[in-house]
């Protein structure tokens, strides 16, 4: 079973707290897409897309969408105060000369050791795997949001990635509905435990060993 907008919208609201003042961060499709709206109003951040744009802001209100203004996944998005627009080019060169400060993704798995898979599915068509690659590999920090589990239940941290591999020891830090999970030289850190969740809830829903930080708020 999918997650609700509800359980998708808490996510993205813990996920806005680790945007700090004056970064460029490019935002993934789905629940990244919903950062902007948990900023504060004026927040000195610039919401950068590998389709062009520079100073994104939240989601339009319902009726007032300008469909030609739109995030690299077609959805809407308002303008903010500096928006610039340019080419793919420009944009996958500020991507790759390591020009964004953070990048919020969505993912398939995250295993223990921060690898990321986040592109396809075997079998399944996607229409492409966009600019997650680059991302993955030149943004200085990688926050990934996700479900803590798949739809049948199945955890979706992991000591061991089972499918294709977006990049390799790039992941820092995970939110989920239930966690937030840093991934360190010791191996996934137990950070925080979300909501009305218990570490042993937590722990029976990853697929790889925690630890559990002497800090951990819950």
């Amino acid at each position: 079973m999918g997650m609700g907008r509800e359980t998708k919208l808490s996510i993205a609201r813990r996920a806005a707290q680790e945007v700090e003042k004056g970064m460029v961060v490019n935002l993934g499709i789905g629940i990244p897409s919903l950062v902007p709206n948990f900023l504060p109003e004026n927040f000195p951040v610039m919401i950068q897309a590998e389709n062009g744009i520079l100073g994104m802001g939240p989601e339009p209100p319902p009726g007032q969408e300008e469909w030609e203004l739109c995030n690299a996944a077609g959805f809407p998005v308002t303008e903010g105060k500096g928006i610039s627009y340019f080419d793919s080019a420009e944009a996958f060169g500020m991507i790759r000369s390591g020009c964004i400060d953070m990048t919020i993704l969505g993912s398939l798995e995250v295993s223990s050791s921060g690898d990321l898979s986040n592109w396809i599915v075997p079998g399944k068509t996607v229409p492409g795997m966009g600019g997650a690659m680059e991302l993955a590999q030149k943004a200085r920090k990688v926050l990934v949001v996700m479900s803590h589990t798949d739809k049948y239940g199945r955890p979706k941290i992991v000591k061991k990635c089972s499918l294709p591999i977006t990049a390799k020891k790039c992941v820092s830090r995970i939110i989920t509905e239930m966690a937030v999970l840093d991934v360190t030289d010791s191996g996934l850190m137990l950070k925080e435990v979300m909501g009305s969740f218990s570490v042993e809830e937590v722990i029976c829903s990853t697929g790889a060993s925690l630890l559990i930080s002497p800090k951990l708020k819950a």
